[in-house]
């Protein structure tokens, strides 16, 4: 969809509120106070409200998604829409959705635990779930992980589309993760 991932000044249509010193998190608030978001935005933003939930699919990019869903999040998750201050975390303005994670790394399993070389895969989640989506209201659900499917025999990776396919037909009838430090790093 080409989506722009960079967030400028061009975000904003007409005139700015401090034009001597641009803050995108400022501009981008009040624009979206006075709906004066470009449409690329509010197209993303009207997805977003009208969706009960929404899944975030991307191949693990060093720890962190790629950065043009980086810069999705940045553009379209703005204060005033999907947070306030006060307004965010389990009084985020999202908090009637739910949200999940859905992606694909280049290490095995094995790699992702406590005792593996990348650590426990809920250690990098926590930015991407607690720092985004909960901040922002959403009740996130536990992430889909298929590791290394590159390396993965063809029988692994249909056992991989298998399981999400499954997950799938009973999505709503999970419960949302305890979206609290002890969930991503233990005790």
């Amino acid at each position: 969809m080409d989506f722009e991932p960079r967030a400028t000044r061009k975000d904003i249509t007409g005139a700015v509120s401090n034009p001597e010193f641009f803050n995108y998190g400022v501009e981008a608030y009040e624009a979206c106070k006075k709906g004066a978001l470009t449409s690329d935005i509010i197209d993303e933003q009207k997805k977003v409200q009208e969706a009960d939930l929404v899944i975030f699919q991307f191949p693990l990019y060093w720890f962190s998604m790629p950065a043009i869903l980086k810069g999705w999040m940045d553009r379209v998750l703005c204060q005033g829409f999907a947070f306030d201050i006060p307004g965010f975390y389990d009084s985020g303005f999202l908090k009637n959705k739910l949200a999940l994670l859905s992606l694909t790394t280049g290490g095995t399993a094995e790699m992702y635990m406590k005792t593996g070389v990348s650590g426990d895969y809920r250690y990098f989640l926590w930015p991407l779930q607690h720092g985004a989506l909960h901040f922002c209201g959403f009740k996130v659900l536990a992430p889909q992980i298929s590791f290394a499917p590159e390396i993965a025999s063809e029988e692994e990776r249909k056992a991989m589309v298998a399981s999400w396919a499954q997950r799938l037909k009973t999505i709503w009838e999970e419960e949302p993760i305890d979206c609290t430090p002890p969930w991503y790093f233990g005790q």
